[in-house]
């Protein structure tokens, strides 16, 4: 990446910050307003990565009242992995992470659907790919980032016309809130011209212009204390982890030769980084419980992290062990989340088709 370029991405992402601090404060007054899209790839299981930096963030959201459609992107996954024969496996284990960590379709405006299902939003994405020039997708940094990270020598189409399908993710439920990492901004910033040229192409204002929601999600590094938790860097510790595969996890956890504990992400990242676990499965802060280690050494460190993070996720275990005997109820959830995600999909694409005469008087 160039200097002009990571110029540019730095000034867009310093007025999408002040878009969404406005955002942030207004969602709270206003709930109402509001729809949220957000989602994962299946695959495999959440990890605490997944559940400090999007999951809470998603709950917080659910309490206010707000209608969230949680998106399962399986098709996403065909465009760099090949894992076909588990996507199923993995949509199912993903929907009993959610379940288990508190997402509540039931009792909330909450729906939990892969986009697969979805043939109406898929549609879309035929249309809005003529609203984008191909040095657009050529140049999206993200899209260059995920080519490099997939090791791919030979790049389907798909990884290139992502994007466009991301944004008929978004737009087809008119989605108008995306909580998003630095890193997605450039997606959010072409669904947000492909809204407005659709609206200003057809003389129409089917879509509104999502706005990204940044939160101040804490970076969990993984047990390497180098990288962030990722599945694939089998650095990670799953939600659904037993206490004792925890406990293993964590004494094999990666720190430094001195002896004295403190709080120094910067020099010591990973003492630090269990600190921060420790620290966000327990009300105290990275400081306090490295003073009440002091100079008893990481063998101590490791101790407290394993008991504040067994402590913090057996109530959501539990749970999930309970759901596992119930495969017809997380069954009913998806298949309810579809209904609702097809009902919201269908009437965008008759109104997208209106707007482009394609009606058939």
């Amino acid at each position: 990446m160039n200097e002009i370029t990571q110029k540019m991405i730095n000034k867009s992402f310093e007025k999408a910050k002040e878009q969404s601090k406005l955002l942030e404060n207004d969602l709270y007054k206003n709930p109402q307003k509001y729809r949220v899209l957000t989602g994962d790839r299946p695959t495999g299981n959440l990890h605490l990565g997944h559940y400090f930096g999007s999951i809470i963030n998603r709950l917080k959201l659910q309490s206010l009242g707000i209608e969230t459609y949680i998106l399962i992107a399986d098709y996403q996954v065909l465009t760099d992995r090949n894992v076909f024969n588990e996507i199923s496996k993995f949509t199912y284990e993903l929907t009993l992470d959610y379940l288990a960590c508190g997402l509540d379709p039931e009792n909330y405006k909450t729906h939990i659907f892969p986009h697969s299902h979805i043939p109406e939003l898929n549609q879309l994405t035929i249309p809005f790919l003529t609203l984008v020039s191909s040095s657009e997708l050529n140049k999206n940094p993200t899209v260059k980032e995920e080519i490099t990270a997939s090791g791919l020598s030979n790049i389907n189409a798909g990884m290139y016309i992502y994007p466009v399908h991301q944004a008929a993710d978004i737009l087809f439920c008119k989605s108008n809130v995306v909580p998003v990492g630095k890193d997605q901004l450039p997606h959010i910033e072409l669904t947000r011209k492909i809204a407005k040229r659709f609206n200003t192409k057809f003389n129409n204002n089917i879509f509104t212009e999502p706005v990204a929601l940044f939160t101040d999600t804490p970076t969990i590094l993984g047990l390497d204390g180098i990288q962030k938790m990722s599945k694939s860097r089998n650095n990670s510790i799953m939600i659904k982890s037993t206490a004792d595969e925890t406990a293993k996890l964590i004494k094999s956890a990666k720190t430094d030769s001195s002896h004295y504990i403190s709080y120094d992400p910067e020099n010591r990242p990973e003492v630090s980084n269990l600190l921060k676990l420790a620290s966000l499965c327990s009300d105290k802060s990275p400081t306090d419980i490295a003073d009440k280690i002091g100079d008893q050494g990481s063998g101590k460190l490791k101790q407290l992290t394993e008991e504040a993070i067994n402590t913090y996720f057996e109530p959501i275990r539990k749970k999930r062990i309970e759901l596992e005997k119930n495969k017809d109820y997380v069954r009913d959830i998806l298949l309810k989340g579809i209904s609702k995600a097809r009902e919201t999909a269908i009437e965008t694409l008759s109104e997208v088709t209106e707007a482009m005469n394609m009606k058939i008087a």
